[in-house]
């Protein structure tokens, strides 16, 4: 199942899978931090020089629940993606091989992204509800709908870091308009809300474990078949 390129929001996230790739043997696609937020990252698609037709991408990272059906440390893997009123969808072909690669251990969803980060557990579950999805982030249909125009074979592979039963602290002042994250207004937001920080923190190293966890089992796995 060969992968060309693995797309991974900076930071944390990218660190993770990193650290996943580092005992496989076999061949590994190239691994490329991208901004965070739909914006920032749609600028950097359009400077991307790396990739042709007909390649594959993978997008891993973290997601939030919106669904009592998932919680923290959950597996997921996209079967499309809606924003507003519109949706696109990820590669089926693609998808169905990474399902059949880590079909126990991973869950296929609909997924909504957004402009903005959504903190709030009633509004996680409102979001759910109405728009039948069951976790969110904030770059998954600005991928899709670039690399779809592109002719790109894309899939989505997250965990998921913070369920839809208790707020996160709102980051929303730490992201900067770059897709980066602001070291000051973070431990602003963190420390006004320290019992949602607490669970936040909690949740995103029990995530990021999982997700160099499944990174080196699906490369591990498909470079000794």
């Amino acid at each position: 199942m060969p992968i060309n390129t693995i797309l991974v929001p900076q930071g944390a996230e990218y660190k993770a899978v990193c650290r996943g790739l580092n005992s496989v043997t076999g061949s590994i696609p190239k691994v490329v931090p991208i901004p965070v937020g739909m914006k920032p990252l749609l600028k950097y698609l359009q400077q991307g020089q790396f990739l042709t037709p007909k390649s594959r991408v993978l997008i891993m990272g973290i997601c939030g629940s919106l669904s009592d059906r998932y919680t923290v440390g959950d597996i997921v893997l996209y079967q499309d993606c809606v924003y507003q009123t519109q949706l696109q969808e990820c590669d089926r072909t693609f998808t169905t091989q990474l399902h059949s690669c880590l079909s126990e251990k991973v869950s296929l969803v609909n997924s909504l992204t957004s402009d903005r980060l959504i903190w709030s557990a009633p509004e996680k579950r409102h979001l759910g509800e109405t728009l039948a999805a069951d976790v969110v982030d904030m770059e998954g249909f600005t991928a899709l709908e670039f690399f779809n125009a592109a002719g790109v074979s894309v899939a989505m592979l997250r965990v998921v870091s913070d369920d839809c039963q208790h707020n996160i602290p709102d980051l929303t002042p730490a992201i900067n308009s770059d897709g980066s994250l602001n070291p000051l207004p973070l431990a602003i937001a963190m420390l006004r809300q320290p019992f949602a920080a607490t669970r936040l923190i909690r949740g995103s190293l029990i995530a990021l474990k999982v997700l160099e966890q499944v990174t080196n089992l699906l490369f591990s796995g498909s470079s000794n078949k």
